[in-house]
């Protein structure tokens, strides 16, 4: 058996390396761990907000603009804006490759032009821009 040693130390100067005190990265943790305990919709529009970057508001207004839809629930709206954040994340990726082909570092409606023409993903943007 390895026998071990525990030497106690204590440091005598603050550690620039560290963030804070542990006690305010224990009242982290246990401000993290509660909010993650939270159920119900409250908990839900609460986590939905933080992980999307469009707004809701404006989502849910959007959606009930068409005459098929009376009733939009929270987590639908949250759904479409994520589907719509990951689009646009996919289709400026996309464009970005035809910038930098151009030498370019700003997207322009070429760019996105030849993607939605090259890539078949696309395919049902054809004529949309113009």
């Amino acid at each position: 058996m390895a026998a071990t040693v525990a030497t106690a130390v204590t440091p005598t100067e603050p550690d620039p390396d560290r963030c804070g005190s542990e006690e305010e990265s224990r009242g982290a943790e246990a401000e993290e761990d509660s909010t993650q305990q939270q159920t119900g919709p409250a908990a839900a529009a609460v986590s939905h907000g933080r992980l999307s970057k469009l707004p809701l508001a404006r989502i849910k207004a959007l959606m009930k603009t068409d005459p098929d839809v009376s009733l939009a629930s929270q987590e639908s709206v949250f759904i479409i804006a994520k589907a719509t954040e990951l689009f646009v994340e996919m289709i400026a990726k996309d464009s970005l490759v035809y910038a930098q082909q151009g030498k370019r570092k700003t997207l322009q409606r070429k760019d996105l032009d030849n993607a939605i023409e090259a890539i078949d993903e696309f395919a049902f943007l054809e004529g949309t821009l113009d």
